[in-house]
């Protein structure tokens, strides 16, 4: 009887997710990748293509876990945006991922482009035409702390990655998304919007 190959498969992933993070697809090292999974090179091109496939493989998994973990809600905004902020401060991993496939790649692979679209349809019902944008501008209001730069935190008056901080950050962050709620269906259903 073969040996089972999920285990295999298991370590494999875990070792692609942590040097993709921190190196991206261009950094990173396939022979680092099988010794951290305890497997020989020939296991990973056996398993999962090449590098670039199992890069592709890897951030289309970390979003899918994402979006189990915190069930997109397209009729509470706030809240989801509140929990997608703690879940991705606590997993800083996922957004390192993300940013390297959009510097490395120029096209989306299906797999990012697939997580996406249910999220684009939930919101089509409430903003038409302006779910891509809304759904833009919620992403980028919920990891705005995360990409803001290292000069910019340090004026923060608390410790930047405090808890105490973070739940300061975290309460403006609800705040602006019931605001970009309020603005995206005003414009939706065609009144000004407030100034």
């Amino acid at each position: 009887m073969p040996p089972d190959a999920t285990d295999t498969k298991r370590r494999i992933l875990l070792a692609a997710r942590a040097e993709f993070a921190q190196f991206g697809l261009a950094g990173a090292r396939v022979d680092r990748i099988a010794e951290a999974g305890q497997v020989n090179k020939r296991s990973i091109y056996v398993h999962f293509g090449p590098k670039a496939d199992l890069f592709d493989f890897v951030v289309a998994a970390a979003l899918g876990e994402m979006a189990e973990e915190v069930p997109f809600t397209a009729e509470d905004l706030p809240s989801y945006a509140g929990a997608l902020f703690d879940y991705l401060t606590a997993r800083p991993e996922i957004l390192r991922l993300t940013t390297w496939a959009g510097l490395e790649r120029s096209e989306a692979s299906p797999g990012e482009v697939q997580a996406y679209a249910p999220k684009v349809e939930a919101l089509a019902g409430s903003f038409g035409g302006a779910a891509v944008d809304v759904l833009a501008l919620l992403l980028g209001q919920i990891t705005a702390w995360q990409y803001a730069s290292a000069a910019l935190r340090a004026y923060a008056s608390k410790e930047p990655w405090s808890a105490e901080r973070l739940r300061q950050h975290r309460g403006l962050l609800i705040a602006s998304v019931e605001a970009l709620v309020r603005v995206a269906e005003g414009s939706v259903k065609g009144s000004p919007s407030p100034s």
